[in-house]
């Protein structure tokens, strides 16, 4: 298992990766060109972790796996994703998500 920190709340474990904002991002150490992802997480709505995610969603047909509210966004955008409710867990090929309670805005 390779974990790479891609700076601020961006980290890629193998093909997934987490809160893909690098465009824009002053700390990012890899350029969106860079990445090849099969997964999507997202952990809430602010800009600074939804980031690239469309467009990476998009260039790779990678699932995007958040809360139902953003995932129904990103499905109304034309890309796969898989939504949790708070508590809800699922297990997917790479391993298991679960959707944990925080108080923070958009999560």
């Amino acid at each position: 298992m390779k974990i790479t920190y891609h700076g601020h709340s961006c980290v890629q474990i193998d093909n997934l990766i987490i809160d893909p904002w690098l465009t824009e991002n002053p700390v990012a150490n890899i350029t969106l060109d860079e990445v090849v992802v099969d997964y999507i997480l997202v952990t809430h709505g602010h800009n600074d972790h939804i980031g690239d995610t469309l467009e990476l969603a998009k260039k790779y047909d990678a699932l995007v796996i958040s809360t139902v509210e953003i995932a129904d966004y990103f499905e109304n955008k034309g890309v796969r994703t898989f939504g949790l409710q708070p508590g809800g867990q699922y297990a997917f090929e790479f391993g298991s998500v679960k959707m944990t309670p925080a108080i923070h805005g958009s999560s």
